[in-house]
């Protein structure tokens, strides 16, 4: 049975697609079947393509083409920077934020078998991590910090100009360590206006996100660094492998079509910022549902502590899966956190939130899209006091 689209609320595990886009992607780069890598006229002009798609999502974040690379996915692009301290020849230790993606906070444990030291930046009660939490968890021997750009389970948004400022004073005539951010989460959901501060070294991006096709990412790097993975030397040799192009051209157009460029009316932001509130007010007046962080549903309409796109909630004696599997019953998608660690009982994120672990098992996570409507969310807040008086 389809899935009515007005229905779907796990935007943040993938996006809809926007058939549009990809029919068009699809026709463009098989007209350019190439190899981009070849020398020869049809090699050329698949190279051009790649090249275009480029320069465009380079010109959407304000960057230069030459600092973007394509990738698999966020994964990948969170992996790469992380590996390339591999290369070094001194050994120290990696900081990572404690609501990190398992991307970054899994491979950073993996490190230890290459004797790096694996470090967790600790997150308060609210899911945020401060930049006094970041200094206190590096030091001389710190060679990488990741700070992600949006929580993908709290939609808490991280201070991530304040860290870099506060790095760049920090390491101020000293080696400073690479400082990476994981934006997966953030594009196409607030304005990504620090990829121009010094002290941000990579971001890492990911089209199915954004509307677009799976299997395709982006890495920023501000500068040439060398790295660890090596292949036939693709992508200037930072991610080898032949190159997806429709994909490339895909995220091009998706970048275009859904990303928020700073200092421009965004307003289906606002829109969606308007609508988040509402329905949070609405949440709470249900008997047993709350907000994690509580905090959040003391928080303005115009606040942008939060992505207006993620929700995570907790029902009092609903465990999580019950919710899910009660909704899903009604037509309704969500989910009760990354769909990457959805087959797993821990939550991390939420655990180093010092969130209680009976109302982490009751959480579940609402995230929304470009094309959810108002209507769909009141049909949700509907089905969600169905199934709370059904318990309570």
């Amino acid at each position: 049975m389809p899935v009515n689209p007005e229905l779907y609320f796990d935007w943040a595990a993938t996006a809809i697609p926007d058939q549009d886009i990809l029919e068009a992607a699809l026709k463009e780069s098989l007209a350019a079947w190439a190899n981009p890598s070849s020398v020869h006229a049809a090699g050329k002009e698949a190279r051009a393509a790649l090249e275009k798609a480029r320069s465009d999502c380079a010109a959407v974040l304000g960057v230069q083409a030459k600092q973007i690379f394509f990738t698999s996915g966020g994964t990948e692009s969170d992996h790469i920077p992380l590996l390339a301290i591999l290369n070094r020849p001194e050994k120290g230790n990696v900081a990572v934020s404690a609501i990190e993606h398992p991307a970054l906070r899994e491979m950073a444990e993996e490190l230890k078998k290459c004797g790096i030291e694996p470090r967790l930046i600790p997150a308060d009660k609210n899911g945020f991590v401060t930049p006094e939490a970041v200094l206190q968890t590096v030091d001389e021997k710190t060679l990488f910090v990741s700070v992600m750009a949006v929580n993908n389970e709290t939609g808490a948004v991280q201070p991530i100009q304040k860290i870099a400022a506060a790095l760049e004073e920090k390491y101020k005539g000293k080696r400073k360590p690479r400082f990476h951010v994981d934006c997966v989460q953030a594009l196409g959901k607030i304005p990504i206006d620090f990829l121009s501060e010094p002290g941000v070294d990579s971001a890492a991006f990911s089209a199915h996100k954004i509307c677009g096709p799976r299997g395709i990412g982006l890495l920023y790097l501000k500068k040439e660094e060398e790295i660890f993975l090596r292949g036939g030397g693709q992508e200037g040799g930072v991610r080898s492998g032949t190159e997806n192009l429709f994909g490339a051209i895909a995220f091009g157009e998706c970048l275009e079509k859904y990303a928020f460029v700073p200092g421009k009316e965004n307003r289906r932001l606002e829109e969606q910022k308007e609508w988040t509130a509402d329905f949070i007010k609405e949440l709470l007046a249900i008997k047993g549902a709350g907000v994690i962080p509580e905090s959040r549903g003391s928080l303005s309409q115009d606040s942008d502590s939060f992505s207006p796109w993620v929700i995570q909630a907790s029902f009092k004696n609903i465990p999580g899966q019950v919710m899910l599997r009660a909704l899903d019953a009604k037509g309704i998608c969500v989910s009760t956190g990354s769909a990457c660690s959805s087959k797993k009982a821990s939550r991390p994120i939420l655990e180093a939130m010092g969130v209680p672990a009976a109302q982490r098992e009751t959480s579940v996570r609402f995230s929304f899209g470009p094309t959810t409507t108002r209507e769909g969310m009141q049909a949700l807040l509907a089905a969600v006091k169905e199934v709370c008086a059904a318990f309570n």
